[in-house]
């Protein structure tokens, strides 16, 4: 199975999870990190699984290097009722707009018709200072369901 690990990042911790997460699946999976998603690049008739992993910037945006990708899937409003995909989003519960962009692109993927595998990780900055590892522990149950499928 391929997975795409798709990469929202301003400040760098969205990009850490993404290696880790690249190290602990590529024993089993063939893994592309897009830290540049471009939609015209990336399957979506269900051959490879997205991993969406991002931050939130400013008042609950996206980071810069994703939104080209977000803008591309909504003008573009392609299909994604083969796609199976997850959601590591990233951010403060300091502020009201806490992991908006993880929620957003999660909100958005299932009006295009994708299928979330497992439940969304929210990682906090205020209790997990080190997102790595939380989403290290979230990853073998995401596994085990994407598995099953």
């Amino acid at each position: 199975m391929e997975i795409d690990l798709i990469v929202g990042s301003m400040m760098g911790a969205a990009e850490y999870v993404a290696d880790e997460l690249e190290q602990e699946l590529i024993d089993s999976h063939q893994v592309t990190q897009h830290l540049d998603a471009d939609l015209e690049e990336l399957p979506t008739d269900g051959s490879h699984i997205w991993l969406i992993c991002t931050s939130t910037h400013g008042a609950g945006d996206y980071p810069d290097n994703i939104e080209p990708f977000i803008e591309q899937l909504k003008a573009q409003r392609p299909n994604l009722s083969r796609l199976k995909y997850g959601v590591i989003a990233l951010g403060s519960s300091q502020y009201d707009t806490f992991c908006q962009a993880g929620r957003n692109i999660d909100q958005l993927l299932g009006e295009l018709g994708a299928n979330r595998i497992g439940e969304r990780l929210e990682i906090d900055a205020q209790i997990q200072p080190v997102p790595e590892d939380s989403a290290i522990e979230w990853l073998p149950n995401w596994r085990q369901q994407l598995e099953a499928q």
